[in-house]
């Protein structure tokens, strides 16, 4: 077993296996996949449904873990670590972005994105300071203390984004970031992701959709759970 990550790589997975038992049969969804990521690199992952694209973006978020293979984020043996630590890691190391915008609809913009402190030890006065300049970068300070059910599809997708950015995480994983949304908001939120890019975060981006996948550096497509091939810019 590998002892540390490479220098540069963010993230390590090596042979990643995910089986799942369905009606008593184990049915294969991740058959034996390798991914490296750079620290700042932008990296979309394409696939038909069914593929094992969302799979593959819950072990990377420590939401499942796989059967098989290892995995080292940051460094860390993820497989090795606890249900807690895996939490405190999700907390401190990633932020997630969803198609469906995850947003509690009676809560505001604010207290939205205030959600992720609540599972880390950040001062008060700090949380403070970051939530208000997540939601600046998204360019929504104005609508700062309207509810979640007020906003629309775009400014939604905008205040899960700005979650994601609050705590400072070091990687930010897409689930079909603009799948919900009309073509020029998707567009909007696409340039975004190019911003935050450009400012160095390491992003990673499921998507079917091959005009949203060339905006990463890198695209990897996914086709019954192995890599059928890889595009680089």
């Amino acid at each position: 077993m590998c002892a540390a990550a490479s220098r540069n790589h963010l993230i390590d997975a090596v042979g990643i296996v995910k089986t799942y038992q369905i009606n008593g049969r184990p049915v294969s969804v991740l058959k034996g996949i390798d991914f490296a990521v750079m620290e700042g690199e932008f990296v979309s992952v394409m696939g038909p449904s069914g593929s094992g694209k969302s799979t593959l973006l819950h072990i990377l978020g420590c939401l499942d873990r796989p059967s098989e293979g290892q995995y080292l984020l940051d460094g860390i043996d993820t497989l090795a670590a606890t249900d807690r630590e895996l939490s405190r890691m999700r907390a401190r190391r990633i932020g997630f972005v969803f198609q469906t915008f995850n947003l509690v609809p009676a809560l505001t913009l604010y207290e939205n994105v205030e959600l992720p402190f609540l599972y880390t030890a950040v001062q008060p006065p700090l949380v403070r300071q970051r939530i208000e300049t997540a939601i600046s970068q998204v360019g929504l300070d104005h609508r700062m203390e309207h509810r979640a059910s007020e906003l629309s599809g775009g400014e939604m997708q905008r205040v899960a984004i700005a979650r994601a950015l609050a705590t400072q995480p070091k990687l930010i994983l897409a689930d079909e970031p603009t799948g919900n949304l009309d073509t020029d908001t998707g567009r909007d939120i696409l340039g975004l992701f190019q911003d935050l890019h450009r400012r160095g975060a390491t992003i990673v981006m499921i998507t079917h959709d091959p005009q949203v996948a060339e905006q990463a550096d890198r695209c990897l497509r996914l086709k019954d759970g192995r890599w059928a091939d890889i595009e680089t810019e």
